[in-house]
């Protein structure tokens, strides 16, 4: 019976998940840890800080349900705030420990942070063993090598749609087998790691509370007993409330929800409601999704540079003022406005006003788009190094859109989005948002 460390990263569920139930293999004793990575709280060069309050929140509150749900089946959560990568291996040596088991995730500091960690273990006998679980589509299952992976997604689409199967889910373990070795450690507060809290507006599309549970509620309520999916495909774009779209990304996100659960549970909505183009949508964004998951491990660190994945050198300006105009919703473009004032009050935004806010910022504004990513970063609670920033740059036109970039016309899209100015009136009026 060996000793292992379960290091959670973004999944934080104990349903599918391959790296906890690889740790509980043959009755492993197995020490779950977390380590809240402290240059999460870090000020950018732009003066706010990396990750912000909504986010943080969201976080901690799925880590108190991962918590209670680990210690239903008899362990807990060892919690810790530092670098995981000098944090996981201490924990290694007190515990005396043969593995550490953790997903496999591809973005560059994530990588470097596993590199690290490797060099701390050097001839101890520790080994890393990570799992890939972070999308639909396993990386040993999709027909091409990953330097060869198609940079357009309507390749990537067709090709791996017609040849790769899903894998099954892996079930949530019965029991994990614990010791209580090391204190568990308190979950920090906002406080304690020295972050205000904000008041998210009352206007906000859902409450939005971390934790696996709040996953399925979500799901459950859009999927069976709303009976929504049917329809989600016209009515995604819209703008008010929590019905226009599945709002499944925040969990996503933090692994609170596996990409492969949703996936079934479409299939059973298909199969026991009604199959239609709105439920293949849904499927058809979770690949956009793991399409953004396999550019990111194709073409690492570049996805975070102003060139992005084409090396193109884009005419853009740091101009501190207009951008600020921007982020606080100071712009004087109503439409773009009243989006960004919905972020910085809630920590979400539309997949339609994420798209014209980028566009704005870009190719009105000729902002930097690295800085746009950089307060989305901030301020999205949903916020996905991959999807996040290969965005941007599609919008930008360094990323992976063939036509080099997209420019909305904000008068067109507010008039066809917005055409009684509902969502303006809702987030301007009255509107004394300062956010951090």
């Amino acid at each position: 019976m060996d000793r292992v460390i379960m290091w959670f990263r973004n999944d934080l569920r104990v349903k599918d998940n391959k790296a906890l139930s690889q740790a509980c293999l043959n009755g492993n004793i197995v020490f779950p840890v977390y380590v809240l990575d402290r240059r999460l709280l870090e000020t950018t060069a732009l003066g706010f800080s990396r990750c912000g309050s909504f986010r943080i929140e969201f976080l901690l509150d799925s880590l108190a349900e991962l918590r209670g749900n680990l210690k239903k089946l008899g362990a807990d959560l060892i919690l810790r705030v530092g670098n995981p990568e000098e944090v996981v291996p201490w924990l290694a040596d007190e515990l005396r420990v043969e593995a550490i088991h953790c997903s496999k995730e591809i973005a560059h500091e994530e990588l470097q942070q596993v590199h690290r960690m490797e060099q701390k273990l050097q001839g101890k006998g520790i080994e890393v063993k990570d799992h890939w679980q972070s999308t639909l589509f396993h990386e040993d299952d999709v027909p091409w090598p990953v330097k060869q992976v198609p940079d357009v997604f309507t390749k990537f689409r067709k090709e791996s749609e017609k040849t790769v199967e899903i894998q099954s889910e892996f079930q949530a373990p019965n029991k994990i087998h614990f010791q209580h070795e090391v204190e568990p450690g308190e979950l920090p507060t906002l406080k304690d790691l020295g972050i205000e809290p904000e008041k998210r507006s009352k206007k906000a599309v859902l409450p939005f509370k971390g934790g696996e549970s709040e996953a399925w509620k979500r799901l459950n309520e859009y999927f069976w007993k709303d009976d929504l999916l049917k329809r989600y495909k016209y009515t995604r774009n819209e703008l008010i409330g929590k019905d226009y779209s599945s709002k499944f990304s925040p969990w996503l996100a933090l692994g609170c929800i596996s990409a492969k659960s949703i996936y079934f549970e479409i299939k059973k909505y298909e199969k026991e409601r009604t199959k239609n183009s709105s439920t293949y949508w849904l499927f058809f964004e979770l690949l956009w999704r793991d399409f953004f998951k396999f550019m990111t491990k194709k073409h690492g660190k570049s996805i975070f540079l102003k060139p992005g994945i084409t090396g193109d050198a884009l005419e853009m300006s740091d101009d501190c003022d207009a951008f600020n105009a921007w982020r606080l919703g100071k712009t004087g473009e109503p439409f773009i406005d009243a989006n960004m004032v919905e972020l910085n009050e809630t920590g979400f935004m539309s997949n339609r006003g994420r798209q014209n806010v980028a566009s704005y910022l870009i190719h009105d504004l000729s902002v930097n788009w690295t800085w746009g990513a950089m307060w989305f970063e901030n301020r999205l609670i949903d916020y996905d190094p991959s999807s996040n920033w290969l965005n941007w740059a599609y919008i930008a036109g360094v990323g992976n859109d063939p036509q080099k970039g997209r420019k909305f016309s904000i008068e067109n899209q507010s008039l066809k989005y917005d055409p009684k100015g509902e969502y303006v009136k809702m987030w301007l009026q009255n509107n004394l948002v300062k956010p951090r």
